[in-house]
């Protein structure tokens, strides 16, 4: 007997999208402070309501990888075979050659690869009390020496979120004097951007939501191949007025880098790091 199978629902409309692009190309290369675009209504509302529901079941996994530290509080879980599967499906449709062509001609990058490890990226969850510190992001793939990182695109998963919570994403300048913008984690909102040594974001202020309720995001990171790559770990940076935290957030930078190093030595696991990073933040 034959088995009938459900096919996948469509994750994004890309001829709604690609229609766009002359428009959304402008926008995204002339924004401030350095290129990027806020995108509504993204994905498929119905897979991204079944995405929640495997949200909800993964918080009982162990497959966590706790990211606290200093300079952030969050958890991650970036390894495909462990991911349910609208979750997995959702990824995989936005690591497609289509999508790679569509963000190529966004942003102007030619050749955008996706990265199956997933490094650092995968999905992202933070509770009452999370923070990310204002940073730019690591230059380089851990395991790829050529692979230069370019762009972000995070897609947010949050019904019912409200503004006096927090966890607005910032977007400061790229002297680190001002914050130029600020977007509220919202259903379906997606935020795409340049990952350069100086596009500097993050959501520094701890979050008060509810116990019962979370800051979701699906993380994606791309690159280019490059000959002679820029390379830098993470780099989280004090905002002004901040001048106590300073000599601890370097402190922290150069934990992060040590083992940013280590792990493209070693191939280090993240669950390693997320240990040894939380207990120094423990002796802070």
């Amino acid at each position: 007997m034959q088995t009938l199978t459900t096919p996948p629902a469509t994750v994004i409309d890309l001829n709604h999208w690609n229609s766009e692009l002359p428009m959304l190309s402008r926008q995204y290369q002339e924004a401030n402070p350095y290129p990027h675009i806020v995108l509504e209504n993204f994905l498929n509302p119905a897979m991204l309501d079944k995405c929640i529901e495997e949200f909800n079941q993964l918080n009982k996994s162990d497959g966590w990888i706790n990211y606290v530290h200093y300079n952030e509080k969050k958890r991650g879980l970036n390894k495909l075979d462990l991911l349910p599967d609208n979750i997995k499906h959702t990824i995989n449709e936005l690591n497609s050659p289509e999508f790679l062509q569509f963000l190529s001609t966004l942003t102007g990058i030619d050749n955008l690869q996706k990265d199956d490890h997933l490094e650092g990226g995968g999905i992202h969850q933070s509770g009452k009390g999370g923070f990310l510190n204002i940073h730019a992001d690591f230059t380089v793939h851990p395991h790829h020496r050529h692979w230069q990182r370019r762009v972000n695109v995070l897609v947010y998963l949050n019904k019912g979120w409200q503004e006096e919570w927090g966890g607005k994403l910032e977007l400061w300048d790229t002297e680190m004097k001002a914050c130029e913008k600020k977007v509220l984690p919202v259903f379906n909102r997606c935020v795409i951007f340049n990952t350069d040594a100086d596009s500097y974001h993050g959501h520094p202020e701890p979050m008060t939501c509810p116990e019962d309720q979370y800051r979701r995001s699906i993380a994606l990171y791309y690159y280019s191949i490059e000959d002679k790559p820029f390379r830098r770990a993470t780099h989280y940076m004090a905002r002004p007025g901040e001048g106590k935290k300073k000599f601890m957030v370097k402190l922290d930078n150069f934990m992060v880098a040590t083992y940013t190093e280590v792990k493209g030595w070693l191939g280090s696991n993240d669950k390693i790091v997320s240990n040894i990073l939380r207990l120094f933040s423990r002796k802070k």
